[in-house]
């Protein structure tokens, strides 16, 4: 069983910058990692992937701000999120897909203030 555990999340003035960390149980080296969110009453959405090659994928309204990174050797994937709006405000949850199989971790919560 895999666990992945985020932290990082905070409260933050607009503009400001935040840095979100999952650490996980197993290696992730040789699959598919992701971030997601999801504010009140709205659906989860995707904010940035990377695949097992290293190819990231951001969504629209993060692209130029927010960073997708990996460190393989600590096991952990990385958020970086700068200029950040209060559109921002949602739980973030990382995602570690394993031969089809998707894990999740608790979420961490980020408010940006306007």
């Amino acid at each position: 069983q895999v666990q992945l555990v985020e932290s990082g999340g905070g409260l933050v003035q607009a503009g400001g910058s935040l840095r979100l960390s999952c650490a996980s149980s197993a290696s992730m080296s040789g699959f598919d990692v992701g971030w997601f969110r999801q504010a009140p009453g709205k659906q989860r959405e995707l904010v940035a992937t990377m695949d097992r090659l290293g190819a990231t994928n951001y969504a629209d309204s993060v692209k130029g701000r927010f960073t997708i990174s990996r460190d393989s050797d600590k096991k952990t994937v990385y958020l970086q999120m700068n200029v950040l709006k209060p559109d921002d405000t949602a739980v973030y949850y990382c995602k570690l897909s394993v031969f089809g199989f998707d894990y999740w971790g608790q979420g961490t919560q980020v408010i940006v203030s306007a």
